[in-house]
């Protein structure tokens, strides 16, 4: 599959995930967290699915699928380890335009999930367009174990800079904030506080921001 790797905003969109079980629970886990509206539509639900809806922070339709349910989605997921339904919503998807991802059935999927590695605001996806999620595991774990905890508040030093030279009508370079960067860095991995992490960073975009 030719993929096209998107973030997408879901803020305040609604999402539909067809299934209550473990793998609804993960997508649903997921879309929380990016600030969607999530419906869920299931007979039956986890109890950590049940837990969510008793305290408002899902929909729950409780019935199987029916076409219709994906009307208005941004997007939607398949996790009900039937093929024909899988089958029926990514149809529904693609006739409304609603993107679907179908769990372990890459054949009904408009959208694939990589696996992922987060660093507060940095965030690194890995896939494989579905040809062996056990593989893109592999390598999100290679990343993990190399990517320190650092680049987390890296991310907002760096923001935090890039906000500064904007205001004061300056620019850097792209081997300059390498530079910069790995100073900041540096410094974090050192055992430094974010604060001084900003001063390294900031002392060298500023010569090189003069320069």
């Amino acid at each position: 599959m030719a993929l096209f790797p998107l973030f997408v905003e879901l803020e305040g969109r609604p999402c539909v995930v067809l299934g209550g079980g473990a793998v609804a629970e993960r997508k649903v886990e997921g879309l929380l967290a990016a600030g969607a509206v999530v419906t869920v539509v299931s007979p039956a639900l986890s109890p950590a699915l049940a837990t969510l809806a008793a305290a408002g922070r899902i929909a729950h339709v409780a019935r199987s699928y029916t076409e219709g349910d994906l009307a208005g989605a941004a997007l939607a997921f398949a996790a009900t380890d039937d093929g024909g339904v899988n089958a029926a919503v990514a149809l529904e998807g693609r006739a409304r335009g609603v993107w679907v991802n179908a769990a372990d059935d890459p054949a009904h999927c408009d959208a694939i999930l990589p696996a992922v590695v987060r660093r507060g605001a940095v965030t690194v996806a890995v896939s494989t367009g579905g040809a062996s999620p056990a593989l893109a595991r592999a390598v999100r774990q290679r990343i993990e174990a190399a990517l320190p905890d650092a680049y987390g508040p890296l991310a907002e030093v760096a923001a935090d800079a890039r906000r500064e030279l904007r205001a004061a009508g300056r620019r850097a370079g792209a081997a300059d904030w390498l530079a910069a960067l790995d100073a900041g860095l540096d410094a974090l991995l050192e055992g430094a506080p974010s604060d001084e992490a900003a001063r390294r960073l900031r002392a060298r975009l500023q010569v090189a921001a003069c320069g």
